[in-house]
């Protein structure tokens, strides 16, 4: 019989994939944003600051769908492990009454 979270945690780490992906997208987008702001102290200081915070707000949303998509996930799992508890027992029923 195959491992009750086998299949899982490779569908959780492909589920979360992309959040990851994103989040990292936007880390380097603001980190660029940062050290071009350091280096450069002209009139657009502003908008800078304007992007980086818009940035910054689209990180955390990223990283709170990260964290529901989590919490998802493991519903999921902790819902197969008793499915496939139940589905023991049921055969193991069906063979004993056979």
């Amino acid at each position: 019989m195959a491992e009750p979270f086998g299949g899982v945690n490779y569908d959780l780490v492909q589920t979360l994939k992309p959040f990851f992906q994103r989040a990292s997208e936007a880390e380097d987008r603001l980190s660029r944003l940062e050290d071009a702001l350091l280096s450069k102290e002209d009139v657009h200081n502003k908008d800078h600051l304007q992007t980086i915070s818009e940035l910054q707000s689209k990180l955390d949303s990223a990283n709170e769908a990260l964290i529901e998509e989590r919490k998802k996930a493991e519903m999921v799992a902790a819902e197969n492990a008793k499915l496939q508890y139940r589905i023991i027992h049921l055969v193991r029923t069906a063979r004993e009454t056979h």
